[in-house]
């Protein structure tokens, strides 16, 4: 069995064990020197550290103070072992704080240690970094990022700011806490389905985000939640992991019309997207005007779910105009969240201005 050796905070050069001895017997180096036939410059050279005890020494110590050669060649043994291994350490000390300035550049380390990834400890905090961002080197990271800026989804308006760095850091968050969860197989045959319990979540909204990621998981789906980085106007991602689809979310959303909409849209790019293509991921930026094919796509997707095309010339040509009443009334016939419907409408039909008391809350 092998023991892990304990490094000393500091090596003790037995020197220091000489002059313990001949202070509590009342000798002074002057007379320990003489008594050893040695100058005194030579014995206060080993009791300040800065020269060896050799073999022929610790004999004359052994003569002299009665404590074995043995035991003073054991004793400079082990502090030229402490001494080598500090040095060791020093040097590692050195190497991973070489390291962290490098990670400071290209990782939001502050954003982690607020979400509890690292924990202060050099050594720790690298490895746990290099396994959120699935890299074996530095290099690695460094050369990650770098493929990451000239992704396309950094460049869908100019007039947003991006921290490109933040943004990574979370997906790979994303990623890493997805690889934890375990969930049914997928079957993408049973999304209709799952998409009429979604609308039943919606239009009680009640507990709303847990049961959707309960629903989703028996369904296949890993759901993950995280806290927004700043400078990070990420509304969802959605990707592979594994054998599942997962969609995360950003923790932002207070408004129930905006949770459902995101969902189904993250489950319209697993749909129509990600099924065949386990390769892609798609990052949807808050705000973006600038939306590519797979986007609108997706966007349509997810108004087509919340309210068909049937149901809404049917509110077109029956209700409108539209006031609360309407809107409520609608909602009950077709079990959809007035708040859902309400949306729709200052989206589509410019309906801002509307004067209306219906909660939006997510609950």
């Amino acid at each position: 069995m092998t023991t892990k050796n304990m490094i000393p905070y500091e090596a003790t050069h037995p020197g220091t064990v000489i002059l313990d001895e001949i202070s509590a017997r009342n000798i002074s180096q002057k007379e320990l020197a003489h008594e050893l036939g040695v100058l005194p410059t030579f014995l206060n050279e080993i009791l300040k550290g800065k020269r060896a005890i050799s073999a022929d020494f610790a004999i004359l110590l052994e003569k002299s103070l009665g404590i074995s050669a043995d035991y003073w060649m054991r004793f400079q043994s082990q502090y030229d072992i402490d001494k080598a291994r500090l040095k060791e350490k020093n040097v590692r000390k050195i190497e991973l704080i070489e390291i962290w300035n490098i990670i400071k550049e290209y990782v939001p380390v502050n954003q982690l240690k607020k979400l509890g990834y690292l924990i202060g400890k050099l050594e720790e905090d690298i490895t746990k970094i290099k396994n959120i961002y699935k890299v074996e080197t530095i290099d690695n990271l460094v050369n990650t990022v770098a493929e990451h800026r000239t992704l396309s989804f950094y460049r869908k308006s100019e007039k947003l700011q991006i921290n490109q760095v933040n943004m990574l850091a979370w997906s790979k968050i994303a990623e890493f806490e997805s690889d934890k969860i375990v969930v049914a197989n997928f079957d993408a045959s049973k999304i209709e389905q799952l998409k009429s319990e979604l609308q039943k979540i919606f239009f009680e909204n009640c507990d709303v985000k847990d049961r959707t990621r309960k629903l989703l998981e028996n369904n296949g789906i890993k759901l993950v939640y995280l806290d927004k980085f700043d400078k990070m106007p990420i509304d969802g991602f959605s990707f592979w992991s594994g054998n599942n689809p997962t969609i995360a979310l950003s923790v932002r959303h207070k408004r129930i019309d905006n949770y459902a909409f995101t969902i189904l849209h993250e489950i319209g790019h697993i749909e129509l997207h990600l099924k065949e293509n386990k390769e892609r991921q798609f990052v949807d930026i808050i705000g973006s005007k600038d939306k590519d094919v797979f986007e609108l796509q997706a966007d349509e997707y997810a108004q087509k779910s919340l309210i068909s095309d049937s149901q809404w010339k049917e509110l077109v040509d029956f209700y409108t105009p539209l006031d609360d009443d309407k809107i409520f009334e609608f909602g009950a016939k077709h079990k959809i969240n007035p708040a859902i419907i309400l949306g729709r409408a200052c989206w589509v039909m410019n309906y801002y201005a509307i004067k209306s008391k219906i909660d939006k809350t997510l609950n």
